[in-house]
C-alpha cells in the first residue's frame, strides 16, 4: 500500500509539474511568432462568409481580427465548420475559434472559452405565411447542422410539443440546409436566429422566422485548454473593445438598424473592474 502512494504521488506530482510546464504554452508561442492562429466559418452569414466578390468577411470575421491587433500580432485565418473547430483546437492546428460557438458545459470539458461576445438565441426559418407558432412544427421536417446545440434544441423542442418522433434531418453546413428548404425538401430550417435572418436576407420576402425563441445561445471565443495568460488577453481585448465603442462600431456594421441583418443587442459583455 506504501509502494502504490508514492507511485500515486510521483504520479500527481509529475501532471502537476507538466500542467505548470504547459500553462501559457500558446500565448508565449504567440507572442514570439507574432502570429494568431484563428478558425472562422466560410458560410455563416452574416458571422463569416465570402462575398460577392470572394472576401472572407462578416462579425466573426471583424472581431478575430481586432482581437489579433489588440494582442499586437498578425492572423492567420483557418476555415473551420460546425465539426472541425473544437477537434482543430484540441490538435493544436488553431489558437482561438471565432465561430460562433455557443459556450455549453460540455464543451468546457474538452476546450475553453472567453467570456460572452455575442448573444443570440435559436428559432425556425419557414415560407413566408406557411406556419404562425411552434406547434406548427409538430410532424414537420426541420433542418438542422449535424452535431450542434440547435439540433438538440429542436428535437427536444418538439418532443414537447407533443411530436413522439420528431423529423430531423441534419446536414453539414448552414448553406446546404438553407438549400434544403429551398428545395422544397424540408419544411423549416432551426438554428440560431441571426444566421437564419442572414440567408433569408438573400431572397427578401420568401422566409421568415416564427414563434419565439426556444434557447439561449451565448458565444464565446473557443480557446486552447488552460492556457490562462492566453484566456485572459482576449477577454480583456474584447472588454476594451466594449469600452470604446469598437465593438460597437463591429456589431452595427453587420446587426445595425440600417443592415438587413437587423438584431438589436440585448445584452452587453461582461465587464470587470
Amino acid at each position: 500500500m506504501k509502494r502504490f502512494m508514492t507511485l500515486a504521488l510521483a504520479a500527481a506530482l509529475v501532471m502537476a509539474f507538466a500542467a505548470t510546464a504547459f500553462a501559457g504554452a500558446t500565448y508565449d508561442r504567440i507572442m514570439k511568432d507574432k502570429v494568431i492562429r484563428v478558425g472562422i466559418m466560410t458560410d455563416s452569414i452574416p458571422g463569416a462568409f465570402y462575398n460577392a466578390k470572394k472576401e472572407w468577411v462578416g462579425f466573426d470575421v471583424d472581431i478575430a481580427n481586432e482581437i489579433a491587433k489588440r494582442l499586437g500580432v498578425k492572423i492567420d485565418q483557418v476555415p473551420v465548420n460546425n465539426k472541425t473547430r473544437i477537434g482543430f483546437l484540441q490538435q493544436g492546428r488553431i489558437d482561438a475559434s471565432v465561430s460562433n460557438m455557443t459556450h455549453k458545459r460540455s464543451r468546457d470539458k474538452s476546450i475553453d472559452f472567453s467570456i460572452t461576445y455575442f448573444f443570440d438565441g435559436q428559432k425556425m426559418l419557414a415560407p413566408k405565411g406557411k406556419f404562425s407558432t411552434l406547434k406548427d412544427f409538430v410532424g414537420k421536417r426541420v433542418a438542422v447542422m449535424q452535431g450542434t446545440t440547435s439540433e438538440l434544441n429542436v428535437k427536444n423542442l418538439l418532443k414537447s410539443l407533443g411530436d413522439a418522433a420528431p423529423k430531423v434531418i441534419s446536414y453539414q453546413k448552414e448553406s446546404e440546409c438553407f438549400q434544403a428548404l429551398q428545395m422544397g425538401r424540408v419544411d423549416a430550417w432551426s438554428t440560431d436566429s441571426t444566421i437564419l435572418l442572414g440567408y433569408a436576407a438573400q431572397v427578401p420576402g420568401k422566409y421568415e422566422l416564427v414563434g419565439d425563441f426556444f434557447s439561449n445561445e451565448p458565444y464565446g471565443i473557443g480557446l486552447v485548454e488552460d492556457d490562462s495568460k492566453l484566456r485572459d488577453a482576449v477577454n480583456f481585448a474584447l472588454q476594451d473593445m466594449w469600452k470604446d465603442g469598437t465593438y460597437e462600431k463591429i456589431y452595427n456594421k453587420w446587426y445595425g438598424p440600417d443592415t438587413k441583418y437587423y438584431f438589436p443587442l440585448t445584452e452587453k459583455i461582461e465587464m470587470w473592474p
